[in-house]
């Protein structure tokens, strides 16, 4: 994690900590680079991450203020930080149904960047939000990058665990998106019918450098999920 990156990191859990609600106010540029110790460089760039994450805005000769939307349940749904940073006192849960080396079929390998030669890990588990069904989850992580999982570090955080442990930095993702009807397969997880309406995301992670390393396609049971997207300006 870049330094910036640690220093948004920092405010946001500060915010999060104190329940800081919409408007309140923010230390100023200056004390804010003193109490992290950095440089402003350092703060701007955190403090433009939050702003495009929707967690403050700023008002040109007033100050740094909290924006945080105020429905409960609502998830950040272009947040980049997994699900166990973006909920809150919520409480999150897995069913890991598998972690296991293998070999990717072509669009999966396609999405990472790598041959179908290489090896990467496939991890699969159901996510639960307050003891609810919240989301059915298929991942591929590159072995080359993520040389090691088990289903202890499965079953909490793997991006925790990636950046933490193995000091990964991660940099961004593209996110694909597409409403449509569970499977039979999907719907057993899920425990809803066949057919029924969900929301299914495919998200490719990248490293700092570019690369990817990630990539992800979520199920999310339709009646548990609800998300927020919170935008800066008018849409156009």
């Amino acid at each position: 994690m870049l330094k910036y990156q640690q220093v948004a990191a920092e405010i946001e859990q500060y915010i999060n900590q104190h329940d800081l609600k919409q408007g309140d106010k923010l230390p100023v540029l200056e004390q804010l680079m003193s109490q992290y110790a950095v440089s402003k460089s350092t703060i701007t760039k955190a403090l433009e991450l939050l702003e495009r994450k929707g967690v403050i805005f700023q008002l040109r000769g007033s100050g740094i203020f909290v924006r945080r939307h105020n429905r409960p349940g609502y998830m950040s749904l272009f947040s980049t930080q997994g699900f166990k940073s973006n909920l809150g006192d919520r409480v999150l849960t897995s069913d890991v149904l598998d972690v296991s080396v293998t070999k990717p079929d072509a669009t999966v390998a396609q999405n990472l960047g790598i041959d179908v030669t290489d090896d990467v890990y496939r991890v699969e588990r159901v996510r639960f939000v307050d003891g609810e069904v919240f989301c059915y989850e298929e991942s591929y992580y590159v072995k080359a990058i993520v040389p090691y999982l088990n289903r202890e570090i499965v079953a909490d955080s793997i991006f925790d665990y990636v950046q933490g442990a193995l000091g990964v930095t991660i940099g961004f993702s593209d996110m694909y998106m597409q409403v449509g009807r569970l499977t039979a397969p999907e719907a057993g997880y899920l425990g809803l019918q066949t057919d029924d309406p969900t929301l299914r995301i495919e998200t490719i992670f990248h490293l700092s450098n570019g690369k990817p390393f990630d990539y992800s396609r979520i199920t999310y049971h339709y009646e548990h999920s609800q998300f927020v997207v919170q935008a800066n300006g008018p849409y156009m």
